[in-house]
């Protein structure tokens, strides 16, 4: 399987603590296999990185935990810093959700993006230990391209969402949807630094906060 294999990472994460996968079933026995190793190498990497912090991790810690010969990491990522990239799939593919809902037309456009505040907080949000080592392996890898290109996807597809807000009378037609596409990850990245620097408000709490601020800035009145 190449590295650049496309997987629905979303799906797999929200399903990982059950005890089945359904919607793993349309897959062939090794691309199922194929896709819970590598979620397995990404999620015992997030927790060792969440543990020591990302410089102080190998690749032989990370294959150790997961219980794979480190030849099997190589197959499924070209280096420790790509290992990230997993958790930029798995946002895209979460903001790619919030667009499809929106395309779809049965829910408004607010409690889409509602939705998406709290998803994209899912996976970081586990710990601040977590989210401050996400935060600073991104700033330190050498995958800030690839990340920045991801970044930018998703800016994309906000960027429709909001338009589409506009259309549906939702959304301040005045405003630049380029703008509140940046903005909207500026509020999430800026809601998980302050959480996990020690806020003592909940993740929870914080995330529906920054919401609602931002729905109250750009909302039609």
């Amino acid at each position: 399987m190449s590295i650049g294999k496309q997987i629905d990472f979303a799906s797999l994460v929200e399903a990982l603590g059950a005890e089945e996968l359904p919607h793993m079933k349309g897959m062939g026995r090794r691309e199922r296999k194929a896709a819970l190793t590598r979620l397995k190498l990404f999620r015992c990497a997030l927790q060792l990185f969440a543990q020591r912090g990302f410089p102080s991790v190998t690749v032989e810690d990370i294959t150790e935990a997961a219980d794979v010969g480190k030849g099997t990491f190589f197959n499924y990522f070209a280096s420790k810093d790509h290992v990230l990239s997993v958790m930029a799939e798995i946002q895209l593919g979460k903001v790619r959700e919030a667009l499809q809902a929106a395309t779809d037309g049965k829910r408004s456009i607010r409690s889409v993006v509602h939705d998406l505040f709290a998803k994209v907080s899912e996976e970081p949000g586990r710990s601040p230990e977590l989210a401050r080592a996400l935060l600073a392996a991104f700033l330190s890898s050498s995958i800030k391209e690839l990340l920045g290109q991801n970044m930018s996807e998703g800016r994309r597809m906000a960027r429709r969402i909001f338009e589409l807000g506009q259309q549906r009378g939702e959304i301040d037609p005045k405003l630049k949807t380029e703008q509140l596409a940046f903005h909207l990850q500026q509020s999430f990245l800026g809601t998980m630094l302050l959480w996990s620097l020690g806020s003592e408000q909940k993740l929870q709490t914080a995330v529906e906060a920054s919401f609602q601020h931002f729905w109250r800035a750009i909302a039609k009145n």
